[in-house]
Formats: structure tokens, C-alpha cells, sequence
């Protein structure tokens, strides 16, 4: 596993794809993630909240995904390409753009989490179903663990004639039989104690249990006049006895055991989560679809240690950067919006008790050092014999000469200068792309051959698209 070549505690104000494509492998140990849900819907912080000036358009279009992205895709993952376009003659265009631009920042999730490390995609019916066959092609179906339900409002003023009540939303847990994780657990309810624990002493409530194995295995043997095949070895009966942790219900009867309710961890946790209401009082900064802090402390708690790396690529008003940092873990927040710092700042220094300032807010992107670097005129040979002489752009044969070497992912982006990040274009597609992703120059090509076609056009008055 790579070493994370970012200093936490950090923020990023950029687009999370470029700043993943700077991000070592293999080096986050926990991802949540709370992207829009593609629910056509404008959300903004009222005015005068902590949040205020915080908004985002939930609703996608084509525009949102380059349709060459799709052309990209097929090459690798040819049958996640025909599902994706499948999903516009199945729900609409608008669902296909946005499952595409999910699908391609989720490989490079997949990419920097560690073989141990976990993900939680949260997401609301809307998509999630969709959103299932992606992670489990990427994440890998085996390693789904859970589509947990969080019943996020306890009462709601359902005004709508053709529908229950809408209160729910669901997170998609992925992991690998490595990873770490702990079970949660919730008190017990005073009617479950009433029945169950009835009898108190001086240690407190209590239960009591069977001692014998009624259903073999163990070796019948003899305790304080009693035979039975009992469930304990012999001294550790004796050792219970002794401490005062044996009943009898009647003289001569089989014994049982005591277990406090003090000592009980309670109700484990299920995968649907009741318990954990929506953001209010001082907590609710006013930010558009904020989640609870209560939330983020059980998945951190579940699925990560102290010290851990949690990233958020969809960090919003920073609820899982605090979290974490609340928990002793470290964290990598990214989001669009510059008011994402401020938040930070304030809430964490509402938790500390004075201005917090342990975090770094960068505005440029991030460069892999997991990966040998490696110059251009070095790299050019090899790629010349991979790509067979050919252009990756238009396709053509070329002289060695004639070929130029760029970046796949451009340096703005967050590209690096190593092999795997090179390709050889002709100088016409190397000058159309630029420093623009290869979607874009896939695109353009499309475009001077849809012209080509309809006007008869030779490639000399089409150059430069």
C-alpha cells in the first residue's frame, strides 16, 4: 500500500475527480460519501444560517458527463458502458449522465481505498438501485455487506395524494474480508429490561442462563451434588460459585448462571437505523441536506481506528471532517465550494472551545509520488511500439516524428508525469486536446467526422476541429 502523499487534516475546494487523479493509490482506509441524489432539485442555505451563501443544483444533465467519457469506458469495461446507456431508454438521460459522472469518480475511489479500507455510498431511493450494480461491478459484488436504511425523519406532514410518506434514505456498504470493523450496539428498551432482567442485588440488575448443555458435546460430570452435562468446565463452575454468580431455582436443581446488565453490551445494530434523527438544535448549521454528526460518528466508529485516513469527496459543510476529527482520526475533505473552509472552521472551533486551525486548505491539486516518474522522450519509444505507430486520438499511422507524447490526464488535472499517464498523439489532436481531458478530443474527432459526412469536407478544412 502507498503512502498518502497528502497532509492531513485537509481540504480541497476543487473538483473531486482531479484531485483523486492526484491521489496515491491504496492509501485511504475509510470513503463516505453524500453526493446529490439526483433528486431535480435547487438547495439553498437559508439566509442568516451558519451556511448561508452554500447552494447546489441537484439535477443532471449530459452536459454534466462528456458523452466521449462513454467512449473512454468501453474500451476497459465494455459491459458497464451498456448498462449505463441502457438506463436512458430505462429512466431518462438525465439518470444515464449522472450514473456515468458517479461511475467514473467511484473507479478512482476504488483506486486510492486500501484492499482493508471501506466504503459507504449514501444515496436515497431515487438512484440507488443503479447506484448498486456500479459499486458492485467496481467495489466487486462480493464484497457487498449491507444496504443499510436510515429512517431520517420521525414524523413527517405527508401532503402528497398518490404516495406514502418519504423518509428513508440508504447506504451502500462495500467491503473486503480484511477489513476492520466493529459492532455498534443500542441500550435495551426499559420494557425488554423489565421482562428479561428481574432480579437485582448489590452488583444490580440481573438474568440468569442455563449452565447445562443440553444439546452434547460436553462430558457429563458431578457439581455440588448435581449431575448434569454442564456447559462449563469444573473450575470454572467452582470459580462462579464462589463468586456468587450461581442460582438454584429449587435444592437439587440445575444451576444457572447470573449475567448483569451492566456488563451486557445491549442491541446490536441491524441495517436499519431508527435511532438517529435528523440534524437539529445548535448542530443544524442551515446547510442544504445536512446529515448528522450521530450518523458519521457510527460509520468512523464501525469501520475505522485512531489515526485512520476517512476521506469525504462530497464533503459539504464538513459534518464527516469533524466527526473524524472529534473521533482521533485523520481526514481529506473535498468539495466545489469555498464556504466548505469557513464551516470548518466554526464548527470545529465550537467543538474545541477556540479558533481551530489544524487543517490545510489547498486550492491546487494534489501529485502522485506512488508511481516512478518517468520523461517524456524516455517514455516515447515504448509508446510508440504499444500504440503500433498509431495516434490515439484520430487513429492514423505516423512516423515516429510526427507522434507526440501527452498527458491522458492533464497535469491541471491532476495528472503526473509516469508511463501509465502518457499516450502519443499527432500534433493536430495533441493541439485540439490541449490541457483538456481526452473525452474532449474523442469529441471533437466525432464532430469533424459528422461534418465530413454531411458536408464532403476534406480533413485539410477541418483541422483544428
Amino acid at each position: 500500500m502507498a503512502d498518502l502523499n497528502i497532509q492531513p487534516n485537509a481540504l480541497f475546494t476543487a473538483d473531486n475527480l482531479y484531485v483523486l487523479n492526484g491521489m496515491n493509490s491504496a492509501c485511504i482506509d475509510l470513503i463516505y460519501l453524500d453526493p446529490p441524489f439526483n433528486s431535480k432539485r435547487l438547495y439553498k442555505a437559508p439566509v442568516g444560517s451558519k451556511a448561508a451563501g452554500a447552494a447546489f443544483e441537484d439535477m443532471w444533465s449530459w452536459k454534466d458527463v462528456d458523452s466521449a467519457l462513454m467512449v473512454r469506458l468501453s474500451e476497459t469495461h465494455p459491459f458497464l458502458v451498456d448498462y449505463i446507456t441502457a438506463i436512458e431508454r430505462i429512466h431518462s438521460k438525465a439518470m444515464m449522465a449522472y450514473i456515468a459522472y458517479m461511475a467514473q469518480r467511484l473507479f478512482e475511489m476504488h483506486r486510492v481505498l486500501k484492499p482493508t479500507g471501506s466504503i459507504y455510498l449514501h444515496c436515497d431511493p431515487t438512484a440507488a438501485h443503479y447506484l448498486k450494480v456500479i459499486m458492485d461491478r467496481i467495489f466487486g459484488a462480493k464484497n457487498f455487506r449491507n444496504e443499510i436504511v436510515w429512517k431520517r425523519r420521525f414524523e413527517t406532514h405527508n401532503l402528497a395524494k398518490k404516495h406514502f410518506g418519504r423518509i428513508q434514505d440508504r447506504l451502500l456498504f462495500y467491503t473486503s474480508d480484511e477489513a476492520k470493523f466493529k459492532k455498534a450496539f443500542l441500550p435495551y428498551d426499559e420494557e425488554y429490561i423489565g421482562k428479561n432482567y428481574k432480579h437485582e442485588d448489590a452488583r444490580g440488575k440481573y438474568a440468569t442462563f442455563p449452565c447445562t448443555n443440553e444439546t452434547g458435546g460436553n462430558t457429563p460430570y458431578v457439581f455440588r451434588g448435581v449431575e448434569r452435562a454442564w456447559r462449563f468446565q469444573k473450575s470454572r463452575m467452582e470459580q462462579m460459585y464462589r463468586d456468587n454468580l450461581l442460582v438454584q431455582n429449587k435444592p437439587g436443581g440445575p444451576f444457572r448462571y447470573k449475567k448483569y446488565l451492566k456488563d451486557t453490551d445491549g442491541v446490536p445494530v441491524q441495517d436499519i437505523w431508527a435511532d438517529i434523527p435528523a440534524v437539529r438544535g445548535n448542530e443544524d448549521t442551515g446547510y442544504p441536506t445536512q446529515k448528522p454528526l450521530a450518523l458519521l460518528d457510527r460509520i468512523i466508529k464501525a469501520s475505522s481506528n485512531e489515526g485512520d485516513v476517512v476521506f469525504d469527496p462530497f464533503c459539504g459543510c464538513a459534518t464527516t471532517c469533524v466527526a473524524a476529527q472529534r473521533l482521533r482520526r485523520r481526514w481529506i475533505g473535498i468539495d466545489l465550494s469555498p464556504k466548505t473552509e469557513e464551516m470548518i472552521r466554526e464548527r470545529l472551533a465550537d467543538d474545541v472551545g477556540a479558533l481551530f486551525n489544524d487543517f490545510t486548505h489547498y486550492s491546487t491539486l494534489p501529485g502522485r509520488n506512488d508511481v516512478k516518474g518517468m520523461a517524456k522522450g524516455e517514455a516515447k519509444p515504448q509508446l510508440y511500439g504499444e500504440q503500433e505507430g498509431h495516434c490515439a486520438g484520430c487513429k492514423e499511422h505516423f512516423e515516429a516524428r510526427h507522434l507526440e507524447v501527452d498527458h491522458i490526464i492533464p497535469s491541471s488535472k491532476g495528472g503526473g508525469d509516469f508511463y501509465a499517464n502518457y499516450q502519443l498523439l499527432c500534433g493536430n489532436c495533441n493541439r485540439i486536446k490541449g490541457n483538456r481531458p481526452m473525452e474532449y478530443l474523442v469529441k471533437a474527432i466525432e464532430a469533424r467526422k459528422a461534418k465530413r459526412a454531411v458536408f464532403g469536407a476534406t480533413p485539410s478544412s477541418l483541422r483544428e476541429g
